[in-house]
């Protein structure tokens, strides 16, 4: 019987022994496509009245244009019954690992889908819940052995709030080899790209390596960890950074600093291998309904936050609607369909894509420019840095204040001829500047 407790004893033990060797290179071979990427979740569900595959193929051209390159979209597989929270229950509690939720469509939509989102030049993968299945997942009746019991012999969910789901006990090698099937099925039968895995520091992380390996016999994969710790990039190409994102929000409310935020990515770099993937984000599913949209988080800074996740190492997370500039928090259990509109969101957004398409300093993992910082006269409120590879260069400065802040940036790295790259204004800078800077205004200049 797994236990919990004895789970994160695991995986801080690994986690420890992983550090004893910080920037050790991961062993993880990232498919070639995926350096330059920008990576957008979709929520099939909310997406559009119909809630459809076939509906949502309409907005692939909308998205090929803004340069979307991975679309995750957020679990596709049949809904349980029993236990259901709400009307329509959540995406997580699945029912059949190799079937498709019949809301959203048929196996043979979502394969014209996928061929159509290939056709086009992107990549697609799934949301997998591999931590716990539905109260009326198949295996249920078919293998009870699969799931963790109480001393009572009752099935169990992983957390006692997750009540619409049932704990898999993973001390069973069946399992394992059941799992790796489901995972092998969609990669072979339907040519997906890879998965972003739920909760995946809750299943053993040798099961997760196993799985890989197989994978990656069928075609390169990428797997996106839903979770933020060291280890996790033995096997897997991207993890959540969850200090940043979680930064950005005590720094809009005037918890913490520009300090704060340059001390958190410097530790982010000595502990985590140089060839690793962190996916930075302002919103995602759980931040937007559970915490709120980003305008209530970050306010004003909404933007510059933004703006800020593209430049920072490594790859960008853009959330439903955050194009349209969603400003409500999607039910999560029930039909809440995004408001498609014109918005100032899609163009900054379509500019940072591009430039993350076409800037090696941008570049995932090791491939991208280090961070230099730039010495402010106020580093409480102004955050400055430049980032160079090969001919590309980016200087960035930030003010995460609500105040309008006058200071001065000095460093050798600053000294060129830029162009500032939302205005397209062509600027000189010595190695020493005087700027000023509006309350959440920020500066983006390349050379």
């Amino acid at each position: 019987m797994r236990s919990f407790a004895k789970s994160i004893l695991i995986l801080t033990f690994l986690q420890t022994a992983f550090l004893c060797s910080q920037n050790q290179t991961s062993p993880v071979s990232h498919p070639g496509w995926s350096y330059n990427k920008t990576i957008y979740e979709v929520n099939i569900r909310q997406y559009s009245k119909e809630g459809t595959f076939k509906a949502f193929e309409k907005h692939l051209p909308r998205l090929k244009e803004m340069g979307v390159g991975i679309l995750w979209l957020m679990p596709i597989h049949p809904i349980g019954e029993k236990n259901r929270k709400g009307n329509l229950g959540s995406y997580y509690s699945v029912k059949d690992y190799k079937a498709v939720n019949p809301e959203f469509g048929t196996l043979k939509e979502f394969k014209a889908l996928v061929d159509k989102v290939h056709k086009m030049g992107m990549y697609v993968i799934i949301d997998w819940v591999a931590n716990h299945t539905a109260w009326d997942n198949i295996w249920m009746d078919e293998h009870p052995e699969f799931y963790t019991k109480d001393s009572l012999g009752n099935f169990t969910p992983p957390v006692p709030d997750w009540t619409d789901v049932a704990d898999l006990n993973y001390d069973n090698k069946e399992l394992w080899a059941a799992m790796t099937d489901a995972l092998k099925f969609w990669v072979e039968e339907y040519n997906i790209d890879g998965y972003r895995c739920d909760v995946a520091g809750m299943v053993p992380i040798e099961f997760w390596v196993e799985v890989r390996k197989e994978l990656d016999k069928i075609k390169p994969v990428f797997m996106l960890a839903e979770w933020d710790t060291p280890e996790m990039h033995k096997v897997f190409d991207m993890t959540y950074d969850w200090s940043t994102n979680k930064l950005m929000n005590a720094i809009a409310k005037g918890e913490k600093t520009a300090v704060d935020m340059l001390n958190n990515l410097n530790d982010d770099k000595d502990n985590y291998p140089p060839n690793a993937f962190r996916m930075q984000f302002t919103s995602n599913h759980d931040e937007n309904t559970w915490n709120g949209t980003v305008f209530e988080r970050l306010g004003d800074g909404a933007e510059a936050f933004a703006v800020f996740s593209f430049l920072i190492p490594d790859m960008p997370l853009i959330y439903t609607g955050q194009e349209a500039g969603l400003d409500k928090r999607l039910a999560f259990f029930d039909k809440d369909v995004v408001e498609w509109k014109e918005n100032k969101f899609q163009t900054i957004y379509t500019k940072l894509i591009s430039l993350k398409k076409n800037n090696d300093v941008l570049l995932n993992g090791e491939r991208g420019g280090k961070i230099t910082w730039v010495n402010s006269t106020d580093t409480k409120n102004i955050l400055a840095f430049t980032r160079a590879k090969n001919k590309d260069k980016i200087f960035a400065f930030f003010n995460f204040s609500d105040k309008e802040v006058e200071f001065e940036l000095e460093g050798e790295t600053i000294s060129g001829i830029y162009k500032n790259y939302f205005t397209g204004k062509i600027e000189t800078f010595s190695d020493k500047e005087s700027f000023k800077l509006h309350p959440w205004e920020y500066r983006v200049y390349v050379k």
